[in-house]
């Protein structure tokens, strides 16, 4: 599979905006590794191969345990989660399957809220929504996992 088209060269002022909020999410208090495990988690929804490869790798590259990367797809039954992991990624999931349901359940943000402050949510919510913006140019522009 090749690329349709190079998103960073045809619209690079987007780009570099993308790329600066993801580098205000990298500053923020959620840990790395949940960030990353979301992201993972919100590419295999929309079946973004190259976000998939991309966070596989991040996370392998960060130290993450095998089995916490291979598990994600199946958080709610692997015993390898924290409770506020599994509430960042109940979050995720819930953000991301909007058409699926009318809104994020408040039993779902609750949890969040138990786990992460105000700041912490927000960023949540802005790397759910960017990591869909990455998944929905990566995905219709065919971008081949750097692992292909």
């Amino acid at each position: 599979m090749s690329a349709r088209l190079d998103v960073v060269k045809l619209a690079p002022e987007a780009y570099r905006s993308f790329l600066a909020v993801e580098d205000l999410l990298a500053r923020s208090s959620v840990p790395h590794g949940t960030m990353e495990l979301l992201k993972l988690r919100v590419s295999q929804i929309n079946g973004c191969a190259f976000c998939v490869d991309m966070h596989s790798r991040d996370l392998q590259r960060s130290g993450e345990a095998d089995q916490r990367i291979w598990s994600v797809a199946a958080w709610r039954e692997a015993t390898c989660y924290t409770p506020a992991e599994r509430a960042a990624l109940a979050l995720a999931e819930e953000a991301t399957r909007l058409a699926d349901r009318v809104a994020v359940p408040d039993e779902v943000w609750a949890e969040a809220a138990a786990h992460y402050d105000e700041e912490q949510l927000a960023t949540l919510v802005v790397a759910i929504a960017m990591i869909n913006l990455w998944n929905r140019i990566a995905v219709p522009t065919r971008q081949p996992p750097a692992g292909a």
